[in-house]
């Protein structure tokens, strides 16, 4: 980890101008059409790829688009339909809780409210980071999965493992109006050549400034 604060922040000016380049136009990898949708979908992401959920929710979301909808839903319905995303019981019965308690408590709707969401049964500070800043434009702090936090520690930015300590670290040097598109590009990066196995190196344009921690010669 490059231990100078002053240092860290201008490697994040340089990851974050060369993000700007090569993915300017990357955008969340979920399917939604409401804040409510994105919600769920990001809740059964955990732990599974998005090219799955997106397939799952295609069902989903067809018979059950609404809190509403979702929250008078049979759990075991729900799990039948959500059973590829693994861990199924366990998010059937949060995204059925999480939709009951929109309906009771917000008329439905989502709340633009980090403290507010994280309330929800099944939402933690990532999905709560993923529905602000996605759904509402809201840059409530930086969304830290598996990519973002491997990548981030190869290029420096932090040593920590703890997805949370990550996010404080970022917060601390990533400008707070590009925290909703850095991780979007950096996932998008992190498929596209900074693989955790066999990162393209030879291919990235990150290799000028990148110390590749971690990364197996």
């Amino acid at each position: 980890m490059i231990e100078d604060l002053a240092e860290r922040k201008a490697q994040a000016r340089r990851v974050v101008r060369q993000l700007k380049k090569d993915y300017h136009d990357a955008e969340c990898a979920l399917n939604f059409d409401s804040p409510f949708q994105l919600l769920i979908a990001t809740i059964l992401s955990a732990q599974c790829t998005d090219v799955r959920v997106n397939i799952v929710t295609k069902d989903l979301f067809a018979k059950y688009p609404t809190a509403e909808k979702m929250a008078v839903a049979p759990v075991k319905t729900l799990e039948k339909i959500i059973q590829t995303t693994g861990f199924f019981r366990n998010k059937a019965k949060n995204i059925h809780a999480a939709s009951q308690a929109l309906v009771d408590d917000y008329d439905g709707e989502v709340p633009k409210d980090l403290a507010k969401l994280v309330e929800l049964p099944g939402v933690g500070r990532k999905t709560a980071n993923v529905v602000l800043g996605t759904a509402f434009g809201i840059p409530s702090g930086v969304v830290v999965d598996t990519h973002v936090g491997r990548l981030t520690r190869r290029l420096g930015l932090t040593e920590k493992a703890d997805a949370v300590k990550v996010e404080e670290e970022l917060m601390e040097v990533v400008p707070k109006k590009e925290w909703i598109n850095f991780s979007h590009r950096l996932i998008h990066h992190g498929r596209a050549v900074c693989n955790a196995r066999k990162p393209k190196c030879e291919e990235c344009h990150f290799l000028k400034f990148c110390p590749q921690e971690g990364v197996a010669s």
